[in-house]
């Protein structure tokens, strides 16, 4: 019979890939440490409050010392979300609960990489101002900052004239989101403490605690209680998820049975084995809880659990291959580079958490000896792996702009980040007070690079065709948020400890 040559060659090309390590040479595990470092770097930015003597960016300062003062409760200190100054506990909540799940996972490696104890202080920063937010066990101060002055103006934080109203749920206008949220933060950084302060665990679990009883007992959308969140971090997804997320971080910290029956039975009616999504956010936390439950199963003791930890594994794994294109229907879109691709706002945060989460899933896997099923094939935890490594990649500069999109990373990074205290020359070197306006007039139209370098800021980035301006009024692409950069912490750190830089893969 004669053999067609072409089909001969590709058979041949397949079978080589097949059995030789997929080299991704572009980036070492040097690169990863680096970013790694310049990561962390950017916490410090975002900080509000009374900086420490041991602040490493230099060209920040004290701000927000008097937030609380009108409602007599110390609110100072947290963190900024993003290119403003207002302080959002929602998504502030959930930075800090993805710094530690990523420092749970992959603390030895940050050790290894000499970054252990920065995660840590990134961490606590958040955590600290939990313990001020929630003076009592039925009141959480959700919010510090209005988001409508606060974007008339354009400010350093040191400068800022803007309101510092202070925003509440409690038993009469209830949050179930953020305060399950913030109880997930709680009770994972009550798990990084452990060992080294307990005390300080004890007490975040027990605030974490309160915090999800609280939210469980009086339910509702903190949006809707607090309407001046409504325009910036609505809760779309509604609270269910959040209080299933808070329920297994809490079992994971204190072992109570009870939190891993509150998963369970609530399973269906909530959501967590009914909603298969393809996407994990600072609102919509069902990917992140079902990867959890299905690791669960590693436990033995959960095997009167199996049933629905199962449909719980089964929703985590469309997730999983949805960012792998695996699923017949309901993948996550590509951009013509290869970039996962949810939304023209902000996509990378959705990118950065589905690196975290394919990491995180591939190491079970690969420790339980298991392989992926989806409905287009059988997927090995390299492959997996693989498929995390290329995104962080394309951030950080492997894409078809050339351009890293975490600043300070690589030769070519975005210059005009829209963000207040970046594009104002620092408050040390330039004393005179910025207004309102001035700072409009004088500096966020000028078309030169910030004067200070936002190192460590994940950027929004590219759109649906890999295309990118670098300009500040792109808030759309430009502008830089801490659940951008919070699930690379521990993706670097994994990422830096893969020896050679070689990924094995079965298949292509």
């Amino acid at each position: 019979m004669k053999t067609n040559s072409k089909n001969y060659n590709l058979v041949l090309i397949l079978f080589i890939f097949a059995i030789i390590p997929f080299t991704f040479s572009e980036f070492t595990s040097k690169h990863y440490v680096d970013a790694l470092s310049k990561s962390l770097l950017y916490f410090e930015a975002q900080r509000s409050g009374h900086l420490p003597h041991n602040q490493r960016v230099v060209w920040r300062h004290h701000s927000a010392l008097l937030d609380g003062l009108e409602q007599e409760i110390d609110l100072v200190g947290g963190y900024y979300d993003a290119g403003d100054n207002v302080k959002f506990g929602f998504p502030m909540a959930f930075t800090v609960t993805m710094l530690s799940w990523g420092v749970l996972e992959y603390g030895k490696e940050m050790m290894e990489a000499g970054e252990y104890d920065h995660a840590l202080e990134a961490i606590k920063w958040g955590t600290d101002y939990f313990i001020k937010t929630h003076p009592h066990p039925t009141v959480l101060w959700a919010q510090v900052g209005d988001g409508n002055s606060d974007h008339y103006c354009w400010q350093r934080p040191e400068d800022m004239t803007t309101s510092r109203q202070a925003y509440k749920v409690d038993e009469s206008n209830p949050g179930s989101d953020v305060a399950g949220e913030t109880a997930a933060a709680m009770a994972a950084a009550s798990l990084v403490f452990r060992t080294t302060d307990p005390h300080y665990s004890n007490m975040l679990l027990d605030h974490a605690q309160q915090l999800f009883d609280f939210g469980d007992k009086y339910r509702g959308k903190y949006d809707d209680s607090l309407k001046e969140a409504k325009g910036y971090y609505p809760s779309w997804s509604g609270y269910k998820d959040e209080l299933l997320w808070a329920a297994l971080w809490l079992y994971k910290a204190s072992k109570k049975e009870n939190y891993l029956d509150y998963a369970i039975n609530n399973a269906v009616s909530f959501g967590g084995v009914t909603w298969a999504i393809n996407e994990f956010s600072w609102d919509l936390k069902y990917a992140g809880l079902q990867i959890i439950a299905s690791m669960l199963l590693r436990e033995e003791k959960n095997d009167k659990n199996r049933k629905i930890l199962d449909q719980y594994k089964s929703k985590a794994e469309h997730y999983i291959c949805g960012c792998l294109n695996k699923n017949k229907a309901n993948n996550v879109k590509r951009t013509p580079g290869g970039l996962l691709y949810t939304r023209r706002w902000n996509n990378l945060q959705y990118v950065s958490n589905a690196a975290f989460l394919l990491i995180v899933y591939s190491d079970y896997l690969q420790t339980t000896s298991q392989t992926l099923n989806c409905s287009l094939g059988e997927v090995s935890p390299q492959e997996i792996l693989a498929q995390a490594k290329s995104q962080v990649d394309y951030i950080l500069g492997s894409n078809p702009m050339g351009l890293s999109y975490l600043v300070g990373f690589g030769p070519k990074y975005p210059l005009r980040v829209h963000h207040r205290g970046a594009s104002i020359p620092s408050y040390k070197k330039l004393r005179d007070f910025i207004g309102c306006t001035e700072g409009y007039n004088r500096w966020y139209g000028h078309p030169n690079p910030n004067p200070n370098l936002l190192v460590g800021a994940v950027v929004g980035g590219p759109n649906d065709k890999d295309e990118f301006t670098d300009k500040r009024s792109n808030y759309i692409q430009i502008e830089a948020c801490t659940y951008n950069t919070a699930p690379l912490i521990g993706v670097f750190a994994r990422l830096h400890s893969i020896k050679n830089n070689t990924i094995y893969c079965s298949s292509i």
